[in-house]
């Protein structure tokens, strides 16, 4: 806290690169909420992210069609337009 003060760095917020665990986008939420910050982006599951991560390549470079990338790109905006940096609640 004390750094954060004197070192103008913020949390923009959460991102959840989805697992497919029961409640995680509300455990998310609600972990968000508790820090005082929001959650920028829920990434669904998608199996071509571990596709493209063993081809050694971005989502985009897997498949640019495939609908995994629109959620990546869908983030990218998100943090572009995003307004709301914090010092997270410890």
């Amino acid at each position: 806290m004390k750094f954060a003060q004197a070192g103008g760095v913020r949390l923009g917020g959460l991102i959840c690169n989805s697992r497919n665990v029961d409640n995680e986008k509300e455990m998310i939420e609600e972990l968000a909420i508790r820090l005082g910050t929001q959650m920028i982006h829920f990434i669904p599951r998608d199996n071509d992210v571990q596709r493209a991560e063993i081809n050694r390549k971005t989502v985009i470079e897997w498949e640019a069609g495939r609908p995994a990338g629109r959620p990546i790109r869908q983030l990218a905006r998100a943090i572009d337009a995003n307004t709301q940096f914090v010092i997270p609640k410890p």
